[in-house]
């Protein structure tokens, strides 16, 4: 696995339950405190083990914990500007998963992100089809599209449904577009002036 996916649930469990819970996280599965390296490659056992001790350290189900961690990440402000490039609105964004991945492999071309297929239905309902390199991109997936939700001012019901083999499948219901008011974004980087 990647490191900057490790490193995102080591600065997810710091951010919001503090560098102890971290620490222990760490203990439990042999990892240094100081963490994971960004750029480094870590062995899928690895990332597992450290999920699964963040569920065991905190009493809480693996699901949620993703959920939790795909909000999180789509708060980061790097992520959230590649995300919000998808489109101007949140449906323009939702059809714009389906080249996520190669976008995130413009950026970093070892990122092994999950394959995302979105499938439109009537009445604004979407499935979103998620098959990643280890179970549980579908939770994080839900985290990401409800805070992108919250990010466009959109009222969405997200839920997770049964997975269908090696494929988790997540359900997103537009109830209403112009529900509040999103969060400001611009093209331009906050604070880089335009070259002339």
């Amino acid at each position: 696995m990647h490191g900057l996916i490790n490193k995102s649930v080591q600065a997810f469990l710091r951010d919001h339950y503090g560098q102890r819970v971290w620490e222990s996280v760490a203990h439990r599965t042999g990892v240094a405190p100081e963490g994971f390296e960004a750029m480094l490659h870590y062995d899928d056992d690895l990332t597992d083990a450290l999920i699964a001790a963040a569920v065991s350290e905190l009493d809480k189900p693996r699901a949620a914990l993703l959920e939790d961690i795909g909000a999180f990440l789509a708060m980061r402000e790097p992520l959230r500007r590649l995300l919000r490039f998808g489109g101007a609105d949140y449906w323009e964004f939702l059809y714009s998963l389906d080249d996520l991945q190669g976008r995130s492999l413009m950026a970093l071309p070892d990122l092994e992100l999950p394959e995302l297929c979105l499938r439109s239905e009537r009445g604004g309902r979407f499935l979103l089809e998620v098959r990643g390199p280890m179970p549980g991109w579908g939770a994080v997936m839900a985290g990401l599209l409800r805070a992108m939700a919250d990010d466009y001012g959109v009222l969405a019901l997200i839920d997770m449904l049964e997975s269908e083999g090696a494929t988790e499948r997540v359900r997103v219901v537009l109830l209403e577009e112009d529900w509040a008011e999103g969060r400001r974004f611009d093209l331009a980087h906050p604070g880089v002036g335009a070259v002339l």
